[in-house]
């Protein structure tokens, strides 16, 4: 039987946040009443993450924990994950829950309509939807997302929601691809999405900052800033 959507979530040490948001996307799912597959990689947690998942796996045949051998990175643990996923329909998403899974269905009808690749936004203006969001993290993101724009990603107004879903086949393509392994590769995935003329649609969505996040601005942003160039130079070599 063919799986229709397939969740990935990369998971670093998070054993205190990861238990709910992975109920409530068993939840969403069976209470959709289609094939569904739940794929947890865990990044080489140093906490109790893989114990949970697999217990968690025991109860319900569509949840599975697929685990790296070392820690590598935001990039490499999504990448991993869609690779191994099955799904026609392939969302990541991230282990604090900030983006709710029922969000799903706003993101659901672009790729019904045909779209490649559907990302979630916590800067469109929506009146249904409510962001919330701490002041510095706020002005961290606009800075981010007008470097990002400088550097060649056009009509994308937040490339670093972590909420993002792609048809199979550009799934396979853009993550086989990937090189990025850290914080910044949403990055990479658009620009060469662009650049292969992929439809991309962004649709806004509901979005809750979670504590205990793990991006720092001070801490990781001159690394993506990095990481981000470096995934411009490659997509311009690609072209």
């Amino acid at each position: 039987m063919t799986t229709r959507w397939s969740v990935v979530i990369p998971a670093f040490n998070e054993a205190r946040r990861l238990p709910t948001y992975l109920d409530d996307v068993v939840a969403f799912f069976e209470g959709r009443g289609e094939t569904y597959e739940v794929i947890v990689v865990d990044d080489a947690s140093t906490d109790d993450t893989p114990s949970v998942v697999q217990a968690r796996a025991r109860e319900v045949a569509s949840v599975r924990l697929l685990r790296l051998p070392g820690n590598a990175g935001k990039g490499a643990a999504v990448r991993a994950g869609m690779l191994a996923a099955r799904g026609a329909y392939r969302l990541f998403t991230d282990a604090d829950g900030a983006t709710p899974i029922a969000e799903v269905k706003r993101l659901e009808p672009a790729l019904l309509a045909g779209a490649d690749v559907v990302i979630g936004s916590r800067v469109l203006v929506d009146p249904s939807v409510s962001v919330i969001a701490r002041p510095h993290r706020v002005a961290a993101g606009r800075v981010f997302n007008w470097l990002v724009a400088r550097l060649g990603l056009r009509s994308v107004a937040d490339s670093q929601c972590g909420f993002k879903a792609f048809a199979a086949d550009p799934a396979e393509r853009l993550f086989g691809g990937l090189q990025t392994r850290g914080f910044g590769f949403d990055v990479e995935l658009l620009l060469t999405a662009q650049a292969a003329g992929y439809r991309i649609v962004e649709v806004p969505v509901n979005w809750a900052d979670q504590p205990g996040s793990k991006v720092g601005v001070l801490r990781h942003g001159p690394g993506m800033l990095r990481q981000i160039v470096r995934a411009r130079l490659r997509t311009g070599r690609r072209r």
